[in-house]
């Protein structure tokens, strides 16, 4: 992550690593600021080869690791300093396509930063402290207003939108092996 200074045609302020970087990047769509601190998901997902047997065949085939990868980062905007980190959750047991990478772009509100990952969780935290505030597990079916089958998946690319009230999401993404879906989700902060 590089802070840059407008005013003098981006002279680099300052640098601050947050993860090694890899095939998908280190930070990959896109970071949030409230203006004091600026909030990264980190990717850093790699490939792993993993073995099965069928019919008395073996075979190998490549996946998403699913001990790779993840976490979210805040940043002072003034001089880059770690405020704190969030390290991913292990959520991919038993799951294919599955990596705590936290690819997706990454949405701030007053108090609350929404990072999605390759695992499918779309998460809220503490902009104060990084502490998990809300975790919802996207990769499953789901009922639909329109009554077409969907089922949730990676949460990768864009991130939350949030207007009215209203949290909105899509759910699935396959362009890299990840976890296919096709639904987009609406959370209400009201109560029914």
């Amino acid at each position: 992550m590089y802070g840059l200074d407008p005013q003098k045609a981006g002279r680099i302020v300052w640098q601050t690593r947050i993860g090694k970087g890899g095939p998908l990047g280190g930070i990959e769509w896109g970071a949030a600021s409230d203006g004091e601190t600026v909030y990264a998901g980190l990717s850093d997902c790699d490939w792993k080869t993993f073995e099965r047997v069928a019919n008395g065949k073996r075979s190998s085939y490549v996946d998403l690791d699913p001990g790779k990868g993840g976490g979210l980062f805040a940043l002072d905007v003034g001089d880059g300093a770690k405020r704190w980190e969030a390290l991913p959750s292990a959520a991919c047991s038993g799951r294919e396509h599955c990596s705590p990478a936290q690819l997706a772009a990454v949405s701030a509100i007053p108090g609350v930063v929404f990072s999605g990952s390759l695992d499918g969780h779309l998460r809220a935290f503490s902009a104060r402290s990084g502490r998990v505030i809300w975790d919802y597990d996207t990769a499953r079916d789901f009922s639909t207003v329109n009554r077409v089958r969907a089922h949730g998946g990676s949460l990768n690319g864009p991130g939350v939108t949030v207007a009215d009230g209203m949290v909105f999401v899509n759910s699935g993404y396959s362009r890299f092996g990840e976890a296919p879906g096709n639904v987009l989700l609406a959370f209400s902060t009201q109560s029914k």
